[in-house]
């Protein structure tokens, strides 16, 4: 996943001035070879004077070729002057044009999409970093907090309309049994391979790997081409590809405040936790269909568990059946052997939390307790000695807002009593997809989606009401009060590819915890689902 800037020594466009002289050579060597040509067909010309002026023509061409790298070198010398002089000159960059910012971002390896205040924002932000030695596009790589990205798959999904169906394709996350799953009966067919098939930069290379659930199919029979991205990348360990893109650690808001600046987890994130200090790291993830995510050859659970080294992980929107979890649960990694599911019984294939865990918790709850509320598979609640954790998937509002009012009046209510009420023994936290963008910060195009479920007034004003004033902590904003980060980019307009997204999900944690959060992050990089992982490193 690490991109490799472009090197900052890039040419900008050829000056005006020495790219009429360069026109004018190419315009005189042309000119010459038209008149050999038309003197060809009507007068006699011996081989030897031909030669000659062949020779002729060659050299002067060479001479023009001798005359672009040096321009170019010399090009390279300015612009790299030039953008030097900048750092620390606001009003030249504002009185620069949008073309002259968009060609000084290209030549410094940065998108150069977007209005005039866009741009200057970025380059702004692009020469702060450069001056502490820092690019905001190209950075150290550090490998406890960056994961090569897996590319999405093709399909389209509304926004968050809860239809399409992605998975949790994890190469090996075993989950074994634990007690108190909800039951299970018939198993499906399980769905997967033990051969992929990347095609990465016009070439196709096959990794073997043993995917999250096993099949009968002949392995030739699931072969299939996953999309290296944009901009292509190269193979990276099994079922990982780098992609030349970084589209979060560029400012994309439409209306961006001042003093805003992307989430880039290479640099945003703390050092890890000391070996000598007791914590505890928790993932979530709303995987939007976990058989789905399985059959993606390009993820790979096993190198996520690897590299984040999880203690627990929350899952959302699952979209499994009763009848599939006991078939999952057999075929995940070793050394996560407590696992709960609940799945909604009445809309099959339909929401569904779990919450996989290598600590074994002292106690399992599924759901709110009151029956409106429960037949949706919506949460989960581990008991573990200092905290309760509840993987939660928030009712959305759906199209047309036609559940808002359930939403708000009924629902985020309930929810809330709850946490209190576990509150009484020990502190909560809440994880998963609560379906609702807070802030104007917190979602790419606040003006034009006021009437989108998860950015109504009645929404981001229940999750004031019913979370934060009742003494629950957003521990990413918490952390990061003036960062744009988003977990959730809709495939119907290739949102991820610009950074166009929403932060639906969070981790909200009791007050008494806050204070002990060491991390709350976002895994932009990982790829498979519409959303992407959340975390939170707790010390105890």
């Amino acid at each position: 996943m690490p991109v490799n800037c472009a090197s900052f020594y890039t040419t900008f466009a050829v000056p005006q001035r020495k790219l009429t002289v360069v026109v004018l050579n190419i315009l005189k060597v042309r000119g010459m070879g038209s008149e050999r040509l038309g003197s060809s067909s009507s007068i006699s010309v011996s081989s030897t004077f031909r030669q000659k002026k062949d020779k002729k023509e060659l050299g002067l061409m060479e001479s023009i070729d001798d005359s672009r790298k040096s321009i170019a070198k010399e090009d390279t010398v300015e612009s790299h002057e030039g953008i030097q002089t900048l750092r620390g000159d606001s009003n030249r960059l504002e009185a620069m044009t949008v073309q002259e910012l968009r060609t000084m971002m290209r030549s410094v390896g940065l998108p150069a999409k977007g209005i005039k205040r866009d741009l200057v924002s970025a380059l702004k932000h692009f020469l702060a970093n450069k001056k502490d030695g820092q690019s905001s596009v190209a950075v150290e790589e550090d490998s406890s907090s960056v994961m090569e990205p897996i590319h999405p798959r093709n399909t389209q999904s509304k926004r968050k309309a809860e239809s399409s169906s992605t998975g949790n394709n994890s190469e090996n996350l075993n989950i074994s049994e634990a007690s108190g799953a909800q039951p299970k009966k018939n198993r499906g067919t399980p769905p997967g391979s033990e051969i992929t098939s990347l095609e990465i930069n016009s070439r196709t290379v096959v990794t073997k790997q043993k995917l999250l659930v096993k099949t009968d199919k002949n392995p030739s029979q699931v072969k299939r081409k996953v999309s290296s991205g944009k901009d292509g990348g190269t193979a990276k360990g099994v079922g990982l590809a780098v992609n030349s893109n970084e589209p979060w650690t560029v400012l994309a808001h439409k209306k961006p405040q001042h003093g805003w600046v992307p989430y880039n987890p290479r640099t945003m994130r703390p050092p890890p936790v000391a070996d000598d200090t007791k914590s505890m790291k928790l993932m979530s993830w709303n995987v939007n269909g976990l058989r789905a995510l399985m059959k993606l050859e390009g993820f790979s659970a096993l190198q996520l568990a690897q590299r984040e080294n999880f203690d627990v992980l929350c899952l959302q929107e699952t979209k499994l059946q009763e009848k599939d979890v006991e078939d999952i649960k057999q075929r995940l990694i070793d050394g996560y052997d407590n696992s709960f599911w609940t799945c909604s019984v009445s809309k099959l294939g339909y929401s569904g939390t779990a919450i996989i865990s290598r600590i074994k918790p002292l106690s399992v709850k599924y759901g709110l307790g009151i029956q409106d509320h429960d037949s949706e598979g919506r949460l989960v609640t581990v008991e573990f000695d200092a905290f309760y954790l509840i993987s939660g998937y928030v009712p959305n509002s759906g199209d047309g807002l036609r559940r808002l009012s359930y939403r708000v009046k009924e629902w985020d209510p309930s929810l809330s009593n709850y946490m209190k009420d576990l509150e009484k023994s020990k502190p909560v936290i809440l994880t998963g997809d609560l379906n609702c963008a807070h802030q104007e910060i917190d979602i790419y195009d606040p003006a034009g989606n006021r009437r989108s479920a998860g950015f109504t007034a009645e929404e981001r004003e229940s999750f004031e009401v019913n979370f934060l004033s009742r003494g629950f902590v957003d521990t990413f904003r918490q952390q990061h009060p003036g960062v744009v980060g988003y977990t959730y980019w809709g495939y119907r307009h290739g949102g991820r590819v610009g950074n166009k997204g929403w932060r639906l999900d969070y981790f909200i944690v009791s007050e008494s915890l806050a204070d002990k959060v060491h991390d709350s992050y976002i895994l932009p990089d990982v790829n498979g689902s519409d959303h992407c992982p959340i975390g939170l490193i707790l010390k105890l």
